[in-house]
């Protein structure tokens, strides 16, 4: 369970064992058992007593900005690395299976992407061909990426992007159909964004970065290490490599939440700048949802676990590919 502080005024204390939540309305106490993250936006307030409980029981406190991003991170020193795995890490980066790796990260992007865009299949024939040919679009762009020969991800990384950025336009703007018609909006726009549903976007993608920098992290891996993003400084840049795969989670729910016609003007605001920002209510809903998603047990290779869990399995597989790669050297 995650235990989500993004009220301004609220407090987390520690009440011997557990958590005690205070707001203006009262107090509500939570046992620390079960509890995987605290996430802490700004206006509330967390003590120490109550960061040494998250730190004893390997809980990550997280800290929030209002576009969801993580601008701090407390966790137990029981994740470190060893450094058979950084020393992995960094003769992977630089090598052809480094190549392989980010190729096949963007084809299953886009692979993704398509099943999604098939899921929204309806019995409008016209709607119906639009899709198809977006998805012939996207896997020509696919092929590509398949087809690109190189030594090191520097060789081809400027086509990756190319590629991987024009299968997206195609997902986006077919995906944008299905939207109700006062919520379509022109382009992606990121930070800020310039429409609710990208606002939402942004939101859960910030929200999906801090899980996955956390699975890193777990694992032993080093996330400011990445592949194909590797120019941001002080960034957690392997981060936005592996997010890749898992965007799509986060596309359905907003998508989901989206089609229900539920989004109202309290869910978000609208700055002089005419960017859109989302309010407590809007995140809680999105955090909530994109919980529930995240904690839901699917079937992969016939095996079920959470999607929360393959995330983890999913960096702990990694940390092993670059623990092998040092070995092999």
């Amino acid at each position: 369970m995650e235990l989500v502080i993004n009220t301004f005024g609220t407090s987390l204390n520690r009440d011997s064992e557990g958590f005690v939540i205070s707001t203006a309305e009262g107090r509500q106490r939570i046992p620390a058992e079960g509890i995987t993250s605290i996430q802490i936006s700004r206006g509330a307030q967390i003590t120490s007593d109550a960061v040494m409980l998250a730190v004893e029981r390997e809980i990550e406190v997280l800290f929030m900005d209002k576009s969801g991003q993580v601008i701090g991170r407390i966790w137990s020193p029981k994740y470190g690395s060893i450094s058979t795995i950084r020393k992995g890490q960094l003769a992977f980066s630089f090598s052809k299976k480094a190549l392989d790796w980010i190729k096949e990260v963007i084809r299953q992007k886009i692979e993704n992407q398509q099943a999604l865009l098939l899921m929204m299949r309806t019995e409008s024939s016209e709607l119906n061909a639009v899709i198809t040919k977006a998805i012939s679009k996207m896997e020509d762009h696919r092929s590509k990426v398949a087809a690109l020969e190189g030594e090191i991800v520097n060789d081809v990384a400027s086509q990756l992007r190319g590629w991987e950025g024009q299968a997206s336009k195609v997902y986006f703007d077919t995906m944008n159909l299905f939207l109700p018609e006062n919520l379509r909006f022109d382009c992606r726009t990121q930070h800020p964004a310039m429409d609710v549903v990208n606002a939402l976007l942004n939101y859960g993608y910030g929200l999906l970065y801090g899980k996955i920098e956390g699975a890193l992290i777990k694992a032993g891996v080093d996330p400011y290490i990445g592949i194909l993003h590797r120019d941001d400084y002080n960034r957690p840049v392997l981060v936005y490599d592996v997010i890749e795969l898992f965007r799509v989670w986060v596309d359905y729910v907003v998508y989901t939440l989206v089609s229900q016609n539920s989004i109202t003007d309290d869910y978000y605001s609208v700055r002089d700048d005419g960017s859109y920002w989302l309010e407590p209510l809007g995140r809680r809903i999105l955090i909530q949802s994109l919980n529930d998603y995240l904690e839901e047990v699917t079937t992969v290779k016939g095996v079920s676990r959470s999607r929360s869990t393959q995330i983890f399995l999913y960096c702990q597989n990694l940390a092993q590919q670059f623990k092998k790669m040092e070995v092999e050297l």
